[in-house]
């Protein structure tokens, strides 16, 4: 237990949920690491079955050589998603994976023009969930805790 639910029991109104809630934090951020990192790797099975597929697309945004690109981008997509769901290597994992997304909000708010409404998907992954993991790392129940060593 945290010293931030410590001290935040003492201020709930309903006192008493101060267990419940105590007891399912580890829970809960398993739940969400293992969501975001199986949401990552569904969106990059799509990729990793043809890795050179998005070479064109990359390109199209100045990254040159596209072919590098996009397998990069196919591989930090899939095999990025798996370890986050793992929980291993977690923060260069959501590190890579944020800037993956942070490339897509440049891509849909700026060069398709679709502003905030065509980012919010990748903002909300980037910033609430990703950037969450990179500071953070894996909890207890992740393969890094296992090891006994985080990046």
């Amino acid at each position: 237990m945290s010293a931030t639910t410590d001290a935040s029991r003492g201020r709930l109104i309903i006192p008493v949920f101060g267990r419940l809630y105590s007891s399912l934090h580890d829970g809960a951020e398993t739940l969400l690491r293992v969501v975001a990192g199986g949401f990552l790797t569904i969106h990059g099975s799509q990729k990793i079955t043809n890795p050179f597929g998005a070479a064109e697309m990359v390109e199209g945004l100045g990254f040159y050589p596209g072919a590098f690109w996009s397998l990069l981008l196919s591989c930090t997509e899939f095999f990025g998603g798996i370890l986050i769901a793992i929980g291993l290597l977690t923060r260069p994992a959501a590190f890579a994976g944020m800037i993956v997304l942070l490339v897509t909000v440049w891509f849909h708010w700026i060069t398709v023009g679709q502003g905030f409404s065509g980012a919010e998907k990748s903002l909300l992954w980037e910033a609430a969930i990703l950037l969450f993991f990179v500071i953070r790392g894996g909890n207890r129940q992740s393969v890094d805790a296992r090891l006994g060593k985080a990046f």
